[in-house]
């Protein structure tokens, strides 16, 4: 199967043939989420819909800091092959899988013992607490598949390929939907079927990206007897993907407090809000996976020396990522009620999730052009300037807005605002940033 290294040919061409497997993968991705969301809304009751859909800021604090690592990983692999050292390369993808096995067996531990603080930390109703905790105990057993599962694509898709992971996520996400319709729907499990199928997809994920990196070119093969941690790649891999990691925990610490506060208006809040972040995520699909390949891009074109061509890349895919994420704003904006129907028919939990979509869905641009000029800058291992703005805009800026807010009038609406304040003050920035890399481009290839 032909991979684009990105670097070479026609530069529209290459990125589409990369991006839209990633936008495919997002699809399927999100329908994990919306799979649960979905089953476990229309075949049990409203607390067990409350404690699945309100978890995914806590999930992404749990995976959400090693999918910046796994980035990280993913740029220093895309580097040395765009530079074609053989060498390195084998050690950097012997380097993070290893620290992959060792970070997943970790997790585990910490995860099974913290959640349940957590839970009780971010004001977890009484009749939503047992379902969440049950919900993410079986979900944290099962974290290793979900942190192996996003090194071996991050590894694959800094070599180009974007197409088998697309490939072996058809595959499960085919088995999640399945699962979660046989033991939510049939068995009546709730939420601990639900947890269930989630993490024995993901497993098989995982599984089927290492057999094929075993069966395919021996660039890609992980061997036993290499499996070894190589310092100095490893702190080339932490330098770059620690900043993206506690850059995306930061930003789900900062959400979680915001959960925390809309779960003081109860269950349907807590309800509304979560089918919305269901559909939503449907939005962050062309974001999410322009900001990767963004990523990929960058790096490689720096290692090769290809400075116009990663300047046309990044503009190119900057405007279009804009372009689409505000036009599904404006269909988010007229159709919301319509599509929270989809998960839960309590018109008090479609109040609330509507009246969030009104106020943020016309700030989509912000929100697209802040994640791209993120991956761009993570490329440029600029990963820190990235956190730097988005600790502070995303996490603290936005904890001390809706705390402050909500201490002078307890409404609903104002949680809303917290969003597309935050994604603004963060595009001003970084597009300051972005103009200053690009007028002396040379200088990356230092970092």
């Amino acid at each position: 199967m032909k991979k684009h290294t990105l670097t070479e040919g026609s530069m529209v061409l290459g990125l589409i043939s990369f991006i839209m497997p990633l936008i495919l993968g997002q699809f399927l991705q999100q329908l994990y989420n919306v799979a649960d969301a979905w089953v476990v809304g229309n075949f049990a009751d409203n607390a067990s819909f409350a404690a699945v859909s309100s978890g995914g800021n806590l999930s992404f604090l749990i995976v959400g800091f090693f999918m910046g690592l796994s980035t990280g990983a993913g740029v220093i692999i895309a580097r040395f092959y765009g530079a074609k050292d053989e060498e390195n390369l084998r050690k950097a993808i012997h380097t993070t899988v290893l620290f992959g096995i060792v970070a997943s067996i970790l997790m585990t531990i910490l995860t099974t013992m913290l959640i349940p603080k957590i839970l009780i930390l971010m004001k977890t109703p009484e009749s939503v607490l047992p379902l969440s905790i049950e919900y993410f105990h079986i979900y944290c057993l099962g974290i290793s598949t979900i942190i192996m599962y996003n090194m071996f694509m991050a590894i694959m898709r800094a070599l180009g390929d974007s197409i088998r992971p697309l490939i072996f996520l058809c595959v499960s996400s085919v088995i999640n939907i399945g699962l979660d319709l046989f033991l939510v729907a049939v068995f009546k499990m709730g939420v601990y079927g639900a947890a269930l199928a989630t993490v024995i997809a993901q497993g098989i994920s995982a599984f089927l990206c290492f057999i094929t990196m075993q069966r395919g070119e021996e660039r890609l093969r992980i061997h036993l007897n290499q499996l070894r941690i190589h310092g100095k790649i490893l702190q080339k891999i932490v330098m770059q993907g620690l900043p993206a990691g506690i850059q995306y925990s930061a930003l789900s610490i900062g959400n979680l407090v915001v959960q925390s506060h809309v779960n003081s208006f109860g269950e349907y809040a807590m309800a509304g809000l979560g089918a919305h972040a269901k559909i939503e995520g449907f939005v962050f699909i062309p974001i999410m996976s322009v900001s990767t390949a963004l990523a990929t891009f960058v790096s490689q074109n720096i290692g090769a020396k290809q400075w116009d061509r990663m300047k046309k890349g990044t503009i190119l895919s900057l405007g279009v990522t804009i372009i689409l994420a505000q036009c599904l704003g404006f269909v988010l904006y007229h159709a919301e009620p319509i599509f929270i129907r989809f998960f839960t028919d309590s018109p008090e939990s479609i109040r609330y999730g509507a009246m969030f979509a009104t106020r943020v869905t016309f700030f989509y641009f912000a929100l697209s052009f802040t994640h791209a000029a993120s991956g761009i800058m993570q490329g440029m291992s600029r990963s820190m300037t990235a956190m730097v703005t988005m600790l502070s805009s995303w996490c603290i800026i936005r904890i001390l807005y809706v705390t402050i807010a909500l201490k002078i009038r307890h409404e609903f609406s104002l949680i809303c605002w917290a969003y597309p304040i935050t994604w603004c003050i963060t595009t001003a920035i970084f597009l300051t940033v972005l103009i200053r890399a690009f007028r002396k481009p040379q200088e990356l290839i230092a970092a």
